[in-house]
């Protein structure tokens, strides 16, 4: 499945390199909706809240009552988690809350290991968090399995790459894929179709950005592979 992502930041939908610089905005929430209708799946992340630099509550809950969408940034708390469930989110990200025994315990009580995502993003080879703003000693590796009874699938981003246009890396997606049998989402840096067919072969779920904001790749085509 192909997932077109929505990022909000300061009220705005928008597009960062690496989590830090912006380097173009989007459309209002309501036109990205429009445009991403043919998907069954949108992904919406609210960076703000992630960086805890405030939040874009009222967009997030604008996009998770018009689509089926997986929601995250600075889901922190079992009510938060629960609230976007109740605004009509579809699945919710859970990142930093992860490496928070007792708090993902009672995020996946709150809501269900069903409809729990945890986010595994990697920089320079660690699990970063806080809004990619902190590195934590573990590889994504070496938590997935211990994290798999909490929730129903991961979102794995490649930092290194992420919003660069310059491709992913696909052998760290299949080592990912090799210790884990839970769904898994790809994000950071996927460029080109090749990619997206080569995580398909791996049974793995492309969550797209920059290349589709910048038109590198085609949403038309892309609606087409995913059918």
């Amino acid at each position: 499945m192909i997932i077109p992502c929505i990022d909000l930041q300061e009220g705005k939908v928008v597009q960062l390199v690496q989590g830090r610089d912006k380097v173009l905005e989007g459309g209002t929430p309501e036109e990205m909706l429009e445009r991403f209708a043919p998907f069954p799946q949108v992904q919406a992340i609210d960076l703000d809240a992630a960086m805890g630099r405030g939040s874009n509550d009222a967009l997030v809950e604008l996009i998770a009552s018009r689509a089926v969408a997986r929601v995250g940034g600075g889901v922190r708390s079992p009510e938060r988690a629960q609230t976007l469930i109740e605004q009509g989110a579809y699945r919710v990200i859970v990142g930093t809350a992860a490496f928070n025994r007792p708090v993902l315990e009672s995020i996946a009580e709150a809501i269900g290991a069903d409809r729990l995502i945890i986010a595994l993003d990697s920089k320079a080879g660690k699990v970063v968090v806080k809004g990619w703003q902190e590195a934590t000693e573990f590889t994504a590796e070496e938590v997935l399995q211990r994290l798999e009874p909490y929730c129903s699938g991961f979102l794995c981003t490649y930092v290194d790459k992420e919003g660069m246009l310059q491709g992913t890396d696909l052998d760290w997606f299949r080592r990912l894929r090799a210790a884990t049998n839970h769904e898994l989402t790809a994000a950071g840096g996927i460029t080109t179709i090749e990619e997206i067919r080569e995580l398909q072969k791996l049974g793995i779920h492309a969550a797209l950005g920059m290349a589709i904001y910048t038109g590198r790749l085609s949403l038309e085509e892309l609606a087409r592979l995913n059918g």
